[in-house]
Parts: structure tokens; C-alpha cells; sequence
């Protein structure tokens, strides 16, 4: 004789099967859907990692050109396969090497003195999550603004990049960059407070060597 229990579990698992083959197109349906976007996923992360290495390889012929300062092949390619930073930037935009031919073509720009062309691709590189080489890119931003008069623009860039910099070698030279700017404008207390910081954070570094002298020519 079954148990009262017994008949709730029977009961329990009657139910159960009833609401899977009431239900069972729907919960098929959404487990072949996860199983295509898993699938997808999986798909994508293969396609995106084949295209990041085309890319990065694409992108080591353009620095071996660059190197040797041949900006205008490095830009726009050899016509022996390398397609150049502008095309690696737009056709693999989304990879870190398309990131980087951005870096590279803004760069090549301003070895060419184009500066309108190398501030468009230096602010088309993407400083985030870097600590490395955004601070390097962030200051020929800010050099490019300065030799456009924008002399404003060029100090808060640099003030960025020296923030933004891991390396004691290169903080003191954008605030070193950075207080020079502020000369120019008369911003003698702003500039002295720059160069201050040197003297503090970074004595041992080649500005910070000589940092006193222009402490003093802001103080007179």
C-alpha cells in the first residue's frame, strides 16, 4: 500500500513531466539558443584572435619602417604586402595592433611635420588601461598642440601624461615641458609649483639635476 508521501512524490513528478511536455518546444527552443550563443562566442574569440595576429603581424612590418624612418612606406605600405598604418587602423580597428597603428600613424605625422594629420590619429589612439605607452603618446599630443599655439591644451596633456607615466624617467620631462609652457605664459607660480615637484619627486633624474636653476629664474 503506497505511503501518503510516496503519493506526493508520484504526484510531484507527474506535474513535472506535465509542464515539460506542456512546455518542452519553449525550453528546447531556449537551450538550442544557448547552445548557438555559446557556440557563437567560441566562434568569435577564434576569428578575433586570428585577426589580432594578422594584424600585430602586419603592424611589426610597418615598425621595422618606421625605424628606419621611412614614414611615408610605414603610413601607406611598401606595395610588396604591407598595407600601411592608415589601412591596419581602419581594417582591424578592432584589435590592440589597429589601436597601435593609430599611435604609429600619428607619430609618422609628426616626423613629417603634418601636424593636423598627426594630432587626428594620436587622438584616435585609445590611452586607456595603459600605463606604458599612453603617457609617451599622450606628450607628442601635447607637442603637437604647442606648435599649433594651443598652448593650454599642451599643458593639461602633458600634466596627464606625467600623471599618467609609471617610469620616474619620464614624469619629470613633461612637467619639465610643461612648466617651460607656463613661462611662456607668465604663469611664473604655476610653472615654480612644477618645477618644485621635480625637485621633490624625481632629484635623481637628469631634470631633476639642474631643476634649481629654473626654480630660481621663476622665483626673481
Amino acid at each position: 500500500m503506497a505511503t501518503k508521501q510516496t503519493l506526493d512524490i508520484n504526484e510531484t513528478l507527474n506535474k513535472s513531466e506535465a509542464f515539460f511536455v506542456k512546455y518542452k518546444t519553449y525550453i528546447l527552443g531556449a537551450l538550442a539558443a544557448i547552445i548557438l550563443i555559446i557556440a557563437g562566442v567560441s566562434i568569435w574569440k577564434k576569428q578575433a584572435a586570428k585577426k589580432e595576429e594578422k594584424a600585430s603581424t602586419m603592424l611589426a612590418k610597418g615598425q621595422n619602417l618606421f625605424a628606419a624612418n621611412d614614414y611615408e612606406s610605414a603610413l601607406n605600405g611598401d606595395k610588396a604586402g604591407y598595407i600601411g598604418f592608415l589601412q591596419i587602423a581602419k581594417k582591424y580597428s578592432s584589435t590592440k595592433a589597429g589601436n597601435l597603428a593609430n599611435l604609429y600613424a600619428g607619430l609618422s605625422y609628426y616626423y613629417k611635420d603634418d601636424i593636423k594629420n598627426a594630432i587626428k590619429y594620436l587622438e584616435a589612439y585609445d590611452t586607456k588601461g595603459d600605463n606604458t605607452i599612453s603617457p609617451t603618446a599622450i606628450g607628442a599630443l601635447a607637442d603637437c598642440y604647442a606648435s599649433t599655439g594651443s598652448v593650454d591644451k599642451a599643458i593639461d596633456l602633458l600634466k596627464k601624461a606625467a600623471e599618467k607615466s609609471s617610469t620616474s624617467a619620464l614624469s619629470p620631462i613633461f612637467l619639465k615641458k610643461a612648466g617651460i609652457l607656463l613661462e611662456s605664459q607668465n604663469k611664473l607660480d604655476e610653472a615654480k609649483k612644477l618645477y618644485e615637484e621635480i625637485q621633490t619627486k624625481y632629484r635623481n633624474s637628469a631634470e631633476g639635476q639642474d631643476i634649481e636653476k629654473y626654480i630660481e629664474r621663476v622665483s626673481k
